[in-house]
């Protein structure tokens, strides 16, 4: 199951939270997280990886598209 989290126009740590929230859905496999700033996309990048994610980094305009896989 995928799960989508917007959380353009917020600053940190909003988009940290709610993609935390979204990984403890033990259903959801992949969650697509869109940011509009360096700063959160380090973050939700930092808090994935240590939650066992494979991130993958997009950058579209000015937003960018972060891609969590869990691992385990």
């Amino acid at each position: 199951m995928k799960k989508h989290v917007d959380a353009r126009g917020l600053s940190c740590p909003e988009p940290v939270l709610l993609t935390r929230q979204a990984l403890q859905d033990q259903v959801v496999k992949e969650i697509t997280v869109l940011v509009d700033n360096k700063v959160a996309v380090e973050n939700v990048t930092r808090m994935a990886e240590n939650s066992n994610c494979q991130v993958k980094i997009e950058k579209q305009d000015s937003d960018f598209i972060l891609t969590l896989i869990k691992t385990k």
